[in-house]
C-alpha cells in the first residue's frame, strides 16, 4: 500500500506543479493584456469548483485558488455568459445599464466595448503566454546543458523487422529521409513515428558508399516508462553514437539558447500538426492523444527517470529540475496550441467570432453563438473522453486494479 501511495505522489505532485504553472501563466497572459487596455476585471481564478483561498486587491479584483486545478479563468466585469461573446441585444442592454449606473463613457472600461483588435489581442494573449513560457523554459534548459546532438548512426538492427528487411546494418549513418537531410537521431525517430504504413527512402552512408534503402514503419505495442503502453510506428533499429565522433556538444549563450528554444517550439508544433493531419485523413488512430491522466503519468515518468539517474544528490536534483522545466515547456506548448483551435469556448473560437464581427460589423447572432457554444462543449467533452480512454489503455488500469485486489 505504501508503494501505491508513493507512486501516486510521484505522479500527482509533479503534475500539479507543472499544470498549475502553465495554467497560471496562460491566464496571466489574458489578465496582463486586458489590464494594459484598461479592462475592468472581477475575478482571477486558478482552478474550478470550490474556493480554497481568495483575496481581493485594492482594484477590487478577487484572486482565488479553487479545488480543481485543471484550468482557470479571468472574469471580466460585465461578462454576460461563459462564452464572453454577447449578442447585439445583450450588448445594448449592458451598455444602457452601465451608462445609467455609472454615467456616459463608463462602458469604455469594459471588455465587450473595447475595439475588436484589443479584444482579439486579449484573447490571443493566453496562448501567446504559453508559447513565451515555453521559450523561456527551453532557454533556461539550453543555457544550462548546451546543445547536444547525437548523429543518426545505426547502433542495432532487430531481425525480422522492416529495417532488417531493408538491409540496414550496424554502423550505417542516415543522411536523409525522402530526400530531406537529417543531422540528429531524434529527427529520424520523429519521421518514422509519424509515417506508419508509408514507404520511406533512406539515404545511408556505409563506409565510403552512399546507399538508398526503403522501409515501411509498422505499429508495434511498447511499454514506455513515460507514456505507458502505446502503439507506435517503428522500423526496428536503434540509433546511437558508436564513437565520440557521433556525439557533438557546444555551450550556448542566452541568445543562442533562445534560438534553440524557438526551434524546439517550432518542431513540436510541426509534429503536432502533422499528427493531427494524419488523424483527419485516417492514417492515424489518435491513440497517442493524452488527457490529464496521461500528462500525470508522463510527469511521474520523467520525475522517476530523473531521480534514478546516476550521480550524487546535487546532480540528481539538478537533473530533476531541468527535466521538469523541459516537460513544463512541452505541456505549455500543448495547452497553447489546443486553446488556439477554432472551437467555441476556446480562445480560438473567440477569435473566429471576432473575425466574423470585424467583417459583418456586428457580433455573432445569439442563436448561432448558443449553438456554437453547445457544439464546442460537446467536441471538448468528446475529445476529453477519447483522450481519457487512451490514457486508461496506456496505463493498463485494469491490470493495475487487478494487482491491487490480489
Amino acid at each position: 500500500m505504501l508503494d501505491v501511495l508513493g507512486s501516486l505522489l510521484l505522479h500527482v505532485v509533479p503534475f500539479l506543479l507543472v499544470i498549475s504553472l502553465v495554467v497560471t501563466i496562460h491566464e496571466l497572459g489574458h489578465f496582463w493584456v486586458a489590464r494594459a487596455f484598461g479592462v475592468k476585471v472581477d475575478q482571477f481564478s486558478i482552478g474550478f469548483g470550490k474556493r480554497l483561498w481568495s483575496r481581493t486587491d485594492r482594484h477590487g479584483i478577487e484572486w482565488r485558488v479553487a479545488a480543481l486545478p485543471l484550468g482557470g479563468y479571468v472574469k471580466f466585469s460585465g461578462d454576460l455568459d461563459a462564452s464572453s461573446v454577447p449578442d447585439q441585444a445583450g450588448l445594448a442592454e449592458l451598455k444602457a445599464r452601465l451608462i445609467a449606473e455609472q454615467g456616459p463613457g463608463a462602458e469604455r472600461d469594459y471588455f465587450h466595448f473595447k475595439p475588436i483588435w484589443q479584444r482579439a489581442l486579449i484573447v490571443a494573449a493566453g496562448p501567446a503566454a504559453n508559447f513565451i513560457l515555453a521559450a523561456v523554459l527551453f532557454t533556461i534548459v539550453f543555457s544550462w546543458v548546451g546543445e547536444q546532438v547525437a548523429a543518426p548512426r545505426v547502433a542495432q538492427v532487430v531481425s525480422g523487422t522492416p529495417a532488417a528487411a531493408a538491409g540496414f546494418q550496424r554502423g550505417d549513418l542516415v543522411l536523409a529521409i525522402d530526400g530531406r537531410p537529417v543531422v540528429a537521431a531524434d529527427e529520424v525517430t520523429r519521421k518514422v513515428v509519424l509515417s506508419a504504413g508509408e514507404v520511406l527512402t533512406f539515404d545511408v552512408r556505409r563506409g565510403e558508399e552512399i546507399l538508398q534503402l526503403t522501409a515501411t514503419p509498422v505499429r508495434v505495442m511498447e511499454q514506455d516508462q513515460i507514456a505507458g503502453r502505446v502503439r507506435i510506428a517503428r522500423i526496428g533499429m536503434a540509433l546511437g553514437p558508436l564513437s565520440a565522433a557521433d556525439f557533438t556538444y557546444r555551450r550556448l549563450n542566452p541568445v543562442e539558447a533562445l534560438g534553440q528554444g524557438v526551434a524546439a517550439i517550432s518542431d513540436t508544433l510541426d509534429t503536432t500538426l502533422t499528427y493531427l493531419g494524419r488523424i483527419l485523413t485516417g492514417r492515424e488512430s489518435g491513440d497517442l492523444l493524452s488527457g490529464p491522466l496521461g500528462i500525470a503519468k508522463a510527469a511521474g515518468g520523467v520525475t522517476q527517470q530523473a531521480v534514478q539517474a546516476e550521480g550524487d544528490l546535487g546532480l540528481r536534483s539538478a537533473n530533476l529540475i531541468l527535466t521538469l522545466l523541459q516537460f513544463a515547456a512541452l505541456v505549455s506548448i500543448g495547452i497553447g496550441f489546443v486553446n488556439l483551435l477554432p472551437i467555441p469556448v476556446l480562445d480560438g473560437g473567440h477569435l473566429v467570432f471576432y473575425a466574423y464581427e470585424a467583417v459583418a460589423r456586428r457580433p455573432v447572432p445569439a442563436p448561432v453563438q448558443e449553438a456554437g457554444f453547445r457544439v464546442g462543449l460537446a467536441l471538448l467533452a468528446g475529445l476529453m473522453l477519447f483522450a481519457t480512454w487512451n490514457d486508461l489503455q496506456k496505463l493498463n488500469l485494469f491490470a493495475f486494479l487487478g494487482g491491487l485486489a490480489s
